[in-house]
Protein backbone atom coordinates (compact mmCIF):
# COMPACT_ATOMS: atom_id res chain seq x y z
CA UNK A 1 0.00 0.00 0.00
CA UNK A 2 1.27 3.42 -1.23
CA UNK A 3 2.61 5.03 2.27
CA UNK A 4 3.31 9.00 2.22
CA UNK A 5 6.08 10.52 3.83
CA UNK A 6 7.60 13.95 4.62
CA UNK A 7 11.24 14.29 2.88
CA UNK A 8 13.63 17.27 4.56
CA UNK A 9 16.14 19.16 3.64
CA UNK A 10 19.54 18.25 5.17
CA UNK A 11 22.52 20.48 3.91
CA UNK A 12 24.02 22.30 0.97
CA UNK A 13 26.33 22.95 -0.12
CA UNK A 14 28.08 25.30 -3.51
CA UNK A 15 30.74 27.11 -5.28
CA UNK A 16 31.44 30.82 -5.50
CA UNK A 17 29.71 31.50 -8.89
CA UNK A 18 32.16 33.07 -11.31
CA UNK A 19 32.23 34.90 -14.47
CA UNK A 20 31.10 33.29 -17.56
CA UNK A 21 34.03 32.22 -19.98
CA UNK A 22 36.35 34.59 -17.76
CA UNK A 23 36.16 33.39 -14.33
CA UNK A 24 38.44 31.39 -12.01
CA UNK A 25 36.04 28.20 -12.68
CA UNK A 26 37.08 28.55 -16.35
CA UNK A 27 40.15 26.22 -15.90
CA UNK A 28 38.47 23.67 -13.72
CA UNK A 29 36.84 20.21 -14.29
CA UNK A 30 33.32 20.71 -12.56
CA UNK A 31 32.87 17.17 -12.07
CA UNK A 32 36.06 17.08 -9.81
CA UNK A 33 34.70 20.67 -8.08
CA UNK A 34 31.22 18.85 -7.79
CA UNK A 35 33.09 15.50 -6.37
CA UNK A 36 35.09 17.66 -3.67
CA UNK A 37 31.47 19.20 -2.61
CA UNK A 38 29.52 15.93 -2.10
CA UNK A 39 32.58 15.06 -0.02
CA UNK A 40 32.40 18.45 2.04
CA UNK A 41 28.73 17.26 2.81
CA UNK A 42 29.66 13.89 4.23
CA UNK A 43 32.06 15.33 6.10
CA UNK A 44 29.71 18.01 7.74
CA UNK A 45 27.22 15.11 8.30
CA UNK A 46 29.27 11.94 9.88
CA UNK A 47 26.07 10.44 10.26
CA UNK A 48 25.23 9.78 6.61
CA UNK A 49 26.87 7.15 5.00
CA UNK A 50 28.06 6.46 1.53
CA UNK A 51 25.63 3.22 0.93
CA UNK A 52 22.94 5.56 2.48
CA UNK A 53 22.74 7.52 -0.98
CA UNK A 54 19.77 5.53 -2.98
CA UNK A 55 19.86 8.02 -5.87
CA UNK A 56 21.39 10.65 -7.52
CA UNK A 57 19.98 13.67 -9.56
CA UNK A 58 22.55 15.55 -11.62
CA UNK A 59 21.30 19.11 -13.32
CA UNK A 60 23.58 20.18 -15.94
CA UNK A 61 25.93 17.45 -18.43
CA UNK A 62 29.02 18.94 -17.17
CA UNK A 63 28.46 17.39 -13.96
CA UNK A 64 28.41 13.61 -14.68
CA UNK A 65 30.73 11.41 -12.94
CA UNK A 66 30.71 13.73 -10.22
CA UNK A 67 29.07 10.69 -8.22
CA UNK A 68 32.16 8.11 -9.33
CA UNK A 69 34.48 10.63 -8.48
CA UNK A 70 33.10 11.21 -4.86
CA UNK A 71 33.53 7.37 -4.10
CA UNK A 72 29.82 6.50 -4.38
CA UNK A 73 28.80 3.26 -4.85
CA UNK A 74 28.52 1.92 -8.15
CA UNK A 75 25.52 0.12 -7.86
CA UNK A 76 23.49 3.45 -6.70
CA UNK A 77 21.29 4.95 -9.24
CA UNK A 78 21.18 8.46 -10.80
CA UNK A 79 19.42 10.42 -13.08
CA UNK A 80 19.74 13.40 -15.06
CA UNK A 81 17.02 16.46 -15.67
CA UNK A 82 16.58 19.46 -17.74
CA UNK A 83 14.31 22.46 -16.71
CA UNK A 84 15.99 25.65 -18.06
CA UNK A 85 16.91 27.62 -14.90
CA UNK A 86 15.03 25.45 -13.01
CA UNK A 87 17.17 22.28 -13.66
CA UNK A 88 18.64 21.54 -10.30
CA UNK A 89 14.89 22.39 -8.13
CA UNK A 90 13.48 19.93 -10.92
CA UNK A 91 15.85 17.73 -9.65
CA UNK A 92 15.86 18.55 -6.15
CA UNK A 93 11.95 17.90 -6.32
CA UNK A 94 12.35 14.74 -7.89
CA UNK A 95 13.93 13.07 -5.68
CA UNK A 96 11.82 14.60 -2.65
CA UNK A 97 8.85 13.00 -4.59
CA UNK A 98 10.36 9.66 -4.66
CA UNK A 99 10.93 10.17 -0.81
CA UNK A 100 7.44 11.34 -0.36
CA UNK A 101 6.62 8.62 -1.95
CA UNK A 102 8.21 5.55 0.10
CA UNK A 103 10.20 4.62 -3.04
CA UNK A 104 13.73 5.23 -1.21
CA UNK A 105 15.20 7.09 1.92
CA UNK A 106 17.97 9.82 0.84
CA UNK A 107 19.18 11.08 -2.30
CA UNK A 108 21.52 13.55 -3.68
CA UNK A 109 20.79 17.04 -6.22
CA UNK A 110 23.93 18.48 -8.19
CA UNK A 111 23.59 21.09 -10.60
CA UNK A 112 26.60 22.34 -12.91
CA UNK A 113 26.91 25.12 -15.29
CA UNK A 114 29.32 26.85 -17.43
CA UNK A 115 27.83 29.47 -19.46
CA UNK A 116 29.96 31.75 -22.02
CA UNK A 117 30.17 35.36 -21.73
CA UNK A 118 26.95 35.91 -23.41
CA UNK A 119 23.86 34.07 -22.80
CA UNK A 120 23.69 30.75 -24.52
CA UNK A 121 26.21 28.60 -22.93
CA UNK A 122 29.99 28.01 -22.88
CA UNK A 123 32.28 25.22 -22.87
CA UNK A 124 33.15 23.36 -26.17
CA UNK A 125 30.11 21.86 -28.19
CA UNK A 126 30.89 19.43 -30.71
CA UNK A 127 30.14 21.07 -34.26
CA UNK A 128 27.86 18.70 -36.36
CA UNK A 129 25.89 19.35 -39.27
CA UNK A 130 22.28 19.02 -39.15
CA UNK A 131 20.73 17.21 -41.60
CA UNK A 132 16.57 17.02 -42.59
CA UNK A 133 15.84 15.19 -40.02
CA UNK A 134 17.21 16.08 -37.23
CA UNK A 135 17.92 19.76 -37.55
CA UNK A 136 15.54 22.54 -36.64
CA UNK A 137 12.24 21.89 -37.65
CA UNK A 138 11.43 24.80 -40.35
CA UNK A 139 7.77 24.66 -38.81
CA UNK A 140 8.64 25.30 -35.22
CA UNK A 141 8.29 29.07 -35.58
CA UNK A 142 4.70 28.68 -36.54
CA UNK A 143 2.12 28.97 -34.21
CA UNK A 144 -1.93 28.48 -34.31
CA UNK A 145 -4.13 31.56 -33.51
CA UNK A 146 -4.90 29.84 -29.98
CA UNK A 147 -1.07 29.85 -29.63
CA UNK A 148 -0.70 33.42 -30.34
CA UNK A 149 -3.40 34.38 -28.37
CA UNK A 150 -3.88 35.15 -24.37
CA UNK A 151 -4.44 32.14 -22.50
CA UNK A 152 -8.35 31.78 -21.48
CA UNK A 153 -6.85 32.00 -17.80
CA UNK A 154 -4.77 35.18 -18.53
CA UNK A 155 -6.86 37.30 -16.22
CA UNK A 156 -6.94 35.34 -13.49
CA UNK A 157 -2.88 35.53 -13.18
CA UNK A 158 -2.16 38.77 -14.73
CA UNK A 159 -4.07 42.41 -14.12
CA UNK A 160 -1.72 43.51 -17.47
CA UNK A 161 -2.89 42.31 -21.02
CA UNK A 162 -0.30 40.63 -23.26
CA UNK A 163 0.23 43.56 -26.29
CA UNK A 164 -0.21 42.62 -29.79
CA UNK A 165 3.19 43.76 -30.46
CA UNK A 166 4.67 40.86 -27.90
CA UNK A 167 2.15 37.88 -29.15
CA UNK A 168 3.23 38.77 -32.86
CA UNK A 169 6.87 39.22 -31.78
CA UNK A 170 9.14 35.70 -32.74
CA UNK A 171 10.44 33.19 -30.20
CA UNK A 172 13.01 35.45 -27.88
CA UNK A 173 16.26 35.23 -26.33
CA UNK A 174 16.15 35.37 -22.30
CA UNK A 175 17.30 39.12 -22.73
CA UNK A 176 14.68 39.98 -25.13
CA UNK A 177 11.85 38.29 -23.02
CA UNK A 178 13.11 40.78 -20.27
CA UNK A 179 12.85 43.71 -22.59
CA UNK A 180 9.66 42.64 -23.66
CA UNK A 181 8.39 42.58 -19.68
CA UNK A 182 9.55 46.12 -19.03
CA UNK A 183 7.27 47.52 -22.10
CA UNK A 184 4.44 45.10 -21.03
CA UNK A 185 4.31 46.83 -17.66
CA UNK A 186 5.91 50.11 -18.60
CA UNK A 187 8.31 49.91 -16.38
CA UNK A 188 11.35 52.91 -16.09
CA UNK A 189 15.25 52.62 -16.41
CA UNK A 190 15.03 54.22 -12.95
CA UNK A 191 12.78 51.29 -11.52
CA UNK A 192 14.90 48.16 -12.71
CA UNK A 193 18.70 50.10 -11.75
CA UNK A 194 17.03 50.60 -8.41
CA UNK A 195 16.37 47.30 -7.78
CA UNK A 196 19.34 45.85 -9.00
CA UNK A 197 21.46 48.59 -6.64
CA UNK A 198 19.27 47.63 -3.46
CA UNK A 199 20.26 43.85 -4.85
CA UNK A 200 23.72 44.24 -4.52
CA UNK A 201 23.90 46.05 -1.05
CA UNK A 202 22.40 43.34 0.31
CA UNK A 203 24.40 40.64 -1.19
CA UNK A 204 27.47 43.02 0.12
CA UNK A 205 26.17 42.95 3.42
CA UNK A 206 25.05 40.04 3.81
CA UNK A 207 29.06 38.89 2.52
CA UNK A 208 29.97 41.21 5.48
CA UNK A 209 27.99 39.75 8.14
CA UNK A 210 29.26 36.45 7.22
CA UNK A 211 25.80 34.81 5.91
CA UNK A 212 27.04 32.57 3.01
CA UNK A 213 29.97 30.95 5.13
CA UNK A 214 27.90 27.90 5.26
CA UNK A 215 26.93 28.15 2.02
CA UNK A 216 30.02 29.24 -0.20
CA UNK A 217 32.62 26.37 0.32
CA UNK A 218 36.37 27.91 -0.39
CA UNK A 219 37.55 25.80 -3.50
CA UNK A 220 41.27 25.85 -4.32
CA UNK A 221 41.34 26.45 -8.43
CA UNK A 222 43.62 27.02 -10.90
CA UNK A 223 44.09 30.79 -11.76
CA UNK A 224 43.25 30.45 -15.83
CA UNK A 225 45.26 32.50 -18.42
CA UNK A 226 43.50 34.40 -21.02
CA UNK A 227 44.89 35.82 -24.22
CA UNK A 228 44.38 39.08 -25.83
CA UNK A 229 40.89 38.65 -26.92
CA UNK A 230 40.04 37.25 -23.20
CA UNK A 231 39.55 33.18 -24.74
CA UNK A 232 41.35 30.54 -22.09
CA UNK A 233 44.34 29.32 -23.35
CA UNK A 234 44.51 25.59 -21.92
CA UNK A 235 47.83 25.05 -23.16
CA UNK A 236 49.31 27.93 -20.32
CA UNK A 237 48.31 26.68 -16.66
CA UNK A 238 47.81 29.53 -13.81
CA UNK A 239 49.16 29.46 -10.45
CA UNK A 240 46.14 27.97 -7.74
CA UNK A 241 43.93 30.56 -5.91
CA UNK A 242 41.41 30.07 -3.80
CA UNK A 243 37.83 30.82 -4.65
CA UNK A 244 35.38 32.16 -2.08
CA UNK A 245 33.42 35.00 -3.43
CA UNK A 246 30.93 35.59 -5.78
CA UNK A 247 32.46 37.80 -8.73
CA UNK A 248 29.04 39.24 -9.37
CA UNK A 249 29.18 40.70 -6.28
CA UNK A 250 29.60 44.59 -6.63
CA UNK A 251 29.16 46.37 -3.25
CA UNK A 252 29.95 49.77 -4.73
CA UNK A 253 27.21 49.92 -6.77
CA UNK A 254 25.03 53.61 -7.16
CA UNK A 255 22.90 54.16 -9.70
CA UNK A 256 24.86 56.70 -11.45
CA UNK A 257 26.83 53.72 -12.38
CA UNK A 258 23.99 51.88 -13.52
CA UNK A 259 22.58 54.90 -15.05
CA UNK A 260 25.93 54.87 -17.19
CA UNK A 261 25.49 51.70 -18.50
CA UNK A 262 24.61 51.11 -22.30
CA UNK A 263 22.06 48.10 -23.16
CA UNK A 264 22.85 45.12 -24.01
CA UNK A 265 23.39 45.06 -27.92
CA UNK A 266 21.04 42.95 -29.71
CA UNK A 267 17.81 43.74 -28.17
CA UNK A 268 14.80 45.38 -30.54
CA UNK A 269 11.59 47.19 -28.87
CA UNK A 270 8.93 45.70 -30.41
CA UNK A 271 6.99 48.83 -29.00
CA UNK A 272 8.88 51.06 -30.44
CA UNK A 273 10.77 52.88 -27.14
CA UNK A 274 13.54 52.96 -25.38
CA UNK A 275 15.88 49.74 -24.66
CA UNK A 276 16.30 49.41 -20.62
CA UNK A 277 17.84 46.30 -20.31
CA UNK A 278 21.72 46.40 -19.47
CA UNK A 279 24.45 44.21 -17.53
CA UNK A 280 23.51 46.49 -13.90
CA UNK A 281 19.85 45.24 -13.79
CA UNK A 282 20.70 41.62 -15.10
CA UNK A 283 22.15 38.69 -13.62
CA UNK A 284 25.52 37.86 -15.64
CA UNK A 285 26.90 34.53 -17.04
CA UNK A 286 28.01 32.13 -14.84
CA UNK A 287 30.19 29.09 -14.26
CA UNK A 288 29.53 27.32 -10.67
CA UNK A 289 28.13 23.98 -8.67
CA UNK A 290 25.79 23.38 -6.04
CA UNK A 291 25.16 20.12 -4.09
CA UNK A 292 21.98 19.30 -1.95
CA UNK A 293 21.43 15.96 0.71
CA UNK A 294 17.81 15.01 0.68
CA UNK A 295 16.15 12.69 3.12
CA UNK A 296 13.09 11.08 4.57
CA UNK A 297 12.09 12.90 7.84
CA UNK A 298 11.79 9.63 9.21
CA UNK A 299 15.62 8.81 8.27
CA UNK A 300 16.91 12.12 9.92
CA UNK A 301 15.12 11.61 13.31
CA UNK A 302 16.53 7.74 13.22
CA UNK A 303 20.16 9.06 12.99
CA UNK A 304 19.40 11.89 15.40
CA UNK A 305 20.10 14.86 12.09
CA UNK A 306 18.73 18.32 12.81
CA UNK A 307 17.39 18.34 9.19
CA UNK A 308 17.51 22.40 7.62
CA UNK A 309 13.75 22.14 6.13
CA UNK A 310 10.71 20.02 5.27
CA UNK A 311 9.31 20.35 1.94
CA UNK A 312 6.11 20.98 1.87
CA UNK A 313 4.93 21.90 -1.92
CA UNK A 314 5.87 22.82 -4.86
CA UNK A 315 4.40 24.46 -8.48
CA UNK A 316 5.00 24.65 -11.68
CA UNK A 317 3.09 27.44 -14.29
CA UNK A 318 4.00 28.37 -17.62
CA UNK A 319 3.73 32.07 -19.59
CA UNK A 320 4.00 32.81 -22.84
CA UNK A 321 7.47 32.55 -24.05
CA UNK A 322 7.86 36.14 -24.77
CA UNK A 323 7.57 36.90 -21.01
CA UNK A 324 9.29 34.21 -19.84
CA UNK A 325 10.24 35.96 -16.51
CA UNK A 326 6.68 36.11 -14.91
CA UNK A 327 6.34 32.65 -14.51
CA UNK A 328 6.31 33.14 -10.54
CA UNK A 329 3.40 35.16 -11.55
CA UNK A 330 1.41 31.56 -11.86
CA UNK A 331 3.58 28.91 -10.60
CA UNK A 332 3.62 30.97 -6.78
CA UNK A 333 -0.16 30.83 -6.16
CA UNK A 334 0.19 27.17 -7.20
CA UNK A 335 2.93 26.75 -5.05
CA UNK A 336 0.79 27.92 -2.00
CA UNK A 337 -2.08 25.95 -2.82
CA UNK A 338 -0.19 22.78 -3.13
CA UNK A 339 1.36 23.25 -0.17
CA UNK A 340 -1.94 24.60 2.04
CA UNK A 341 -0.25 28.25 2.72
CA UNK A 342 -1.13 31.47 2.55
CA UNK A 343 1.12 34.52 1.06
CA UNK A 344 1.10 36.14 4.47
CA UNK A 345 2.50 33.17 6.15
CA UNK A 346 5.38 33.33 4.20
CA UNK A 347 8.24 35.11 6.27
CA UNK A 348 11.20 34.82 3.28
CA UNK A 349 11.27 33.95 0.07
CA UNK A 350 13.74 33.40 -2.93
CA UNK A 351 13.11 34.96 -6.31
CA UNK A 352 15.76 34.37 -8.76
CA UNK A 353 16.69 37.37 -10.35
CA UNK A 354 17.36 36.75 -13.64
CA UNK A 355 16.36 40.34 -14.63
CA UNK A 356 15.30 43.15 -12.42
CA UNK A 357 12.36 43.70 -14.41
CA UNK A 358 10.53 40.24 -13.97
CA UNK A 359 11.02 40.29 -10.08
CA UNK A 360 8.99 43.79 -9.93
CA UNK A 361 6.60 42.51 -12.53
CA UNK A 362 5.51 39.63 -10.61
CA UNK A 363 5.21 41.60 -7.24
CA UNK A 364 2.81 43.89 -8.76
CA UNK A 365 1.14 41.00 -9.88
CA UNK A 366 1.16 39.24 -6.39
CA UNK A 367 -0.32 42.39 -4.53
CA UNK A 368 -2.86 42.95 -6.99
CA UNK A 369 -4.31 39.57 -6.67
CA UNK A 370 -4.16 39.52 -2.80
CA UNK A 371 -1.17 36.94 -2.05
CA UNK A 372 1.09 40.79 -0.99
CA UNK A 373 4.18 39.56 -0.63
CA UNK A 374 6.43 42.73 -0.33
CA UNK A 375 9.93 43.07 -1.43
CA UNK A 376 11.10 43.49 2.23
CA UNK A 377 10.87 40.01 2.39
CA UNK A 378 12.03 38.82 -0.87
CA UNK A 379 15.84 37.93 -1.35
CA UNK A 380 16.95 39.70 1.77
CA UNK A 381 20.46 38.56 1.84
CA UNK A 382 21.00 39.35 -2.37
CA UNK A 383 19.85 37.59 -5.26
CA UNK A 384 21.20 36.50 -8.67
CA UNK A 385 21.72 39.73 -10.18
CA UNK A 386 24.86 40.27 -8.00
CA UNK A 387 25.52 36.30 -6.64
CA UNK A 388 25.58 35.07 -10.48
CA UNK A 389 23.01 32.70 -12.43
CA UNK A 390 24.49 29.78 -13.44
CA UNK A 391 21.80 27.88 -15.19
CA UNK A 392 21.58 24.34 -14.44
CA UNK A 393 22.72 24.94 -10.80
CA UNK A 394 20.77 28.08 -9.71
CA UNK A 395 17.83 25.92 -8.60
CA UNK A 396 19.64 24.25 -5.60
CA UNK A 397 20.74 27.37 -4.18
CA UNK A 398 17.43 28.94 -3.90
CA UNK A 399 16.29 26.09 -1.94
CA UNK A 400 19.51 25.70 0.50
CA UNK A 401 20.42 29.44 0.55
CA UNK A 402 17.49 30.39 1.98
CA UNK A 403 17.42 27.20 4.72
CA UNK A 404 21.07 27.53 5.81
CA UNK A 405 19.76 31.22 5.98
CA UNK A 406 17.33 30.71 8.55
CA UNK A 407 19.27 27.65 10.63
CA UNK A 408 22.78 28.52 10.54
CA UNK A 409 24.91 26.28 11.97
CA UNK A 410 22.62 23.72 12.00
CA UNK A 411 24.87 21.36 10.57
CA UNK A 412 27.06 21.25 13.20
Amino acid sequence: MLRLRNAVVVDGVRTAFTKGGRGKLEAARLDDIGAYLINVLFERNPKVKLTMIDDFGTGGDLGSGASHLAGLPDEMTDFSSARACATSQETAMRISMAIMLDEYDCGISLGTERMGRQMGGGGARVARVPTRRDGPNPKAGQRTKFQRDMHPDHDKYFSVPIPDYVLDSPRASMLQTAQNVVEMYDQTREELDAFSMRSQHKLAKAYNDGIYKDEVIPVEVEQPVFDDQGNWVPEEVGPMVILDQDEGLRPNTTMEVLAGLKPVAGLVSYKGGPLFITAGNSCPTNAGVTVQLLMSEEMALDLGIDFLARIVGWGNGGVKQQIMGVGPVVSTPKALKHAGLEADQIDRVEFNEAFACQVIASLKEWEVHGYGIPEEKVNVNGGSIGIGHPICATGNRLWMGRFLVLFPGVHK
